[in-house]
């Protein structure tokens, strides 16, 4: 059994019919905690003993957001520049993320083929994700295989029901210490 933490970022949810989906798969279980990070700090102003006395209470911590400009939102870079501090994740006597695992759930407007070599953007999501990885294992964390939801724009009904299923599954797993499925080219469980 693991404790895990979901950090959601989505600046304008109320314009996201994939995440708002996803959302309502997440597990209702004492060890899964949900943080929707534009609701709690809209002015950006992150509590940082707050956000570290939760990474420390969990096992895996997830973010959860929307591929903007092949990156994170702004508030997801606010919250590991203030949060993951030098001495404390990382650098001397930084080890208090130690042996814990942290994750990734990205959606994106563009399609799975499109974040291929020879696709749209010429590099697939697991590159586009690099910096992220390299920031988790820094910190000396395991870096969990990301969970990505392609071509969000145009996702039938039943494919969107199906995805955020998976999604749900994919959190109960984590809780339940079942360890995510090795990614296809580090985009997709």
């Amino acid at each position: 059994m693991a404790r895990v933490l979901v950090l959601f970022a989505h600046p304008r949810l109320e314009k996201s019919r994939t995440n708002a989906a996803l959302l309502r798969q997440v597990p209702r279980r004492d060890d899964v905690t949900f943080r929707d990070l534009y609701e709690r700090y809209p002015d950006f102003d992150v509590d940082v003993a707050e956000e570290q006395a939760l990474l420390m209470r969990h096992d895996v911590t997830i973010w959860h957001h929307p591929l903007y400009w092949y990156s994170a939102p702004p508030l997801v870079k606010q919250w590991i520049d203030l949060v993951l501090a030098f001495g404390w994740a990382y650098g001397p006597g930084g080890t208090a993320l130690r042996g814990k695992a942290m994750g990734h759930v990205v959606t994106s407007g563009g399609t799975e083929a499109a974040y291929q070599l020879a696709g749209f953007h010429g590099f697939t999501l697991g590159e586009f994700l690099r910096p992220l990885e390299r920031t988790v294992t820094l910190c000396g964390m395991t870096w969990l295989p990301p969970f990505a939801v392609h071509g969000t724009n145009r996702l039938p009904d039943a494919v969107l029901q199906a995805e955020a299923a998976r999604y749900g599954r994919y959190l109960t797993d984590l809780a339940d210490g079942v360890p995510p499925r090795p990614a296809v080219d580090g985009a997709h469980v």
